[in-house]
């Protein structure tokens, strides 16, 4: 019988989530002035406030603040076992920017609850973290229910490819003890009625390329068939990178053999689901997506290397585009990464591509602005996998299910290098809808209160085992 119900998790937790809805707090890459504006300050303040109203038995609450650095912010329950290792919960508190308009009536720092859904930026990815953590953590020992030492971390720079994360983890090493097992709520679901564990993330690597040609702008009609434009070069460079027609990624150093394990599984998800990616994507009537069918573009999502243009620079909007050839373009290119390719050297190789000879001689110059490193689950030990299907079971009434992702979770891999052999158990909320980094974004709360209920079942398992 789960131990959290959603009439728990509405009264004790979501008052403080929706106020943390309404602060910007955007990841440092979105605001360079982060330090000044202080909204992530703010926004670790608050969530530390909460986490110190818990009724737990012993527990401290602290915001570590290295020079220069986001704020961490650190929640240490003693253990109601006896002595042993550290269970560590991870989430994250800084936000992606709004991205663009909201559909009518919604609003990224307004946020609205529709049918037992919450809509605001940054509440599924990944504000809901520490509720969740502590919210089961506070179930237990009110139930009785033992637990290991816990920990739990709430970064601040996640969304710019934690890079405040190494020197906090340095500097807590000794606090967080022996790590026995972790737990990171930033993963997503493909649906809402089971729980998801990510058994592995892409890496990411974000590319930097400005054309020029002039010093500065010019009358097209003055200077067009003479001067080459910056965009037609930029055009000709991304075809070194990517073929336009298929959208295969052409820098070797991107590509990985992939598992006969991924490629089975993504063929079971697809036959017991069905489209279930197709069905959730908002595209256009008639376009046709890429993979010839479901279980390859379940596999192109988790194991491929892909491109997206992110942004663009030099571009004027269009109520605002003159008749000008203009003196530069400027576009930041993100790479995705299957699990185990390495995002520097994927990094390096990309920009060695897009700085040879330039057509032209045109001047251009590249650089990596991020990057992050990819990750696959270890083998889960016995005790895990029978916990996890339990936990799956008594909150969902359903199977648990394992599926890769797309996306990247920096912690991840950081974590595995620095505590080898770890027990490691993704998971999350974003479902389908859900609209991480997009607009829109949204919470399922019951999907909240059911991964919360899980993680109880995790951690009893854990300290019992």
């Amino acid at each position: 019988m789960p131990l959290l119900t959603l009439d728990d998790f509405e009264r004790d937790a979501l008052d403080t989530l929706i106020n943390f809805a309404t602060i910007p707090s955007l990841s440092p890459e979105f605001d360079s002035e982060w330090m000044e504006h202080g909204y992530l300050e703010e926004a670790a303040r608050l969530l530390a406030e909460w986490a110190r109203s818990r009724q737990l038995q012993r527990f401290d609450v602290a915001i570590h603040n290295l020079e220069g650095r986001t704020p961490m912010l650190v929640v240490t329950v003693d253990s109601t076992a006896g002595e042993g290792g550290t269970v560590l919960l991870y989430g994250h508190l800084d936000k992606q920017p709004p991205l663009g308009e909201w559909s009518e009536g919604l609003d990224p720092y307004v946020p609205v609850v529709r049918d037992d859904r919450l809509y605001a930026r940054g509440v599924s990815d990944d504000g809901y973290a520490i509720f969740s953590a502590l919210s089961a953590i506070e179930a237990m020992e009110r139930n009785d229910i033992p637990h290991a030492r816990c920990v739990v971390l709430i970064e601040a720079s996640e969304e710019s490819g934690s890079t405040d994360l190494e020197a906090y983890l340095d500097d807590l090493a000794d606090h967080l003890g022996r790590v026995e097992l972790l737990i990171c709520l930033d993963s997503g679901a493909l649906t809402y009625d089971r729980l998801w564990v990510t058994t592995s993330l892409r890496g990411l690597v974000n590319v930097e390329v400005t054309v020029r040609v002039l010093e500065q702008s010019q009358h097209s009609g003055s200077v067009s068939g003479v001067v080459p434009s910056s965009f037609r070069i930029l055009r000709e460079l991304l075809n070194r990178v990517e073929d336009s027609t298929t959208g295969d990624v052409l820098v070797k150093e991107m590509h990985a053999d992939i598992p006969h394990a991924a490629v089975r599984s993504t063929r079971d998800i697809a036959n017991e689901f069905g489209n279930v990616l197709a069905d959730e994507i908002p595209s256009m009537p008639g376009l046709e997506l890429m993979g010839t069918n479901e279980a390859q573009r379940l596999l192109r999502r988790t194991w491929y290397p892909t491109l997206s243009v992110i942004g663009m620079g030099g571009v004027p909007l269009p109520e605002m585009a003159g008749n000008v050839l203009r003196a530069y373009t400027t576009a930041v290119l993100s790479f995705r990464l299957p699990p185990t390719v390495d995002p520097q050297r994927a990094g390096e190789a990309a920009v060695k591509l897009l700085v040879a000879d330039p057509p032209s001689h045109a001047t251009v110059h590249a650089s990596v602005r991020s990057e992050g490193s990819g990750w696959a689950a270890p083998e889960f030990a016995p005790w895990l996998s029978s916990a996890l299907e339990e936990a799956s079971l008594e909150a969902f009434g359903r199977p648990v299910g394992y599926t890769g992702e797309g996306g990247s979770i920096p912690f991840l891999a950081s974590l595995s290098r620095r505590h080898p052999g770890v027990q490691l158990v993704a998971t999350g909320v974003g479902g389908p809808h859900s609209n991480a980094h997009s607009i829109d974004e949204m919470l399922d709360l019951p999907m909240a209160v059911g991964v919360t209920n899980c993680v109880i079942t995790v951690l009893k398992a854990h300290a019992t085992k």
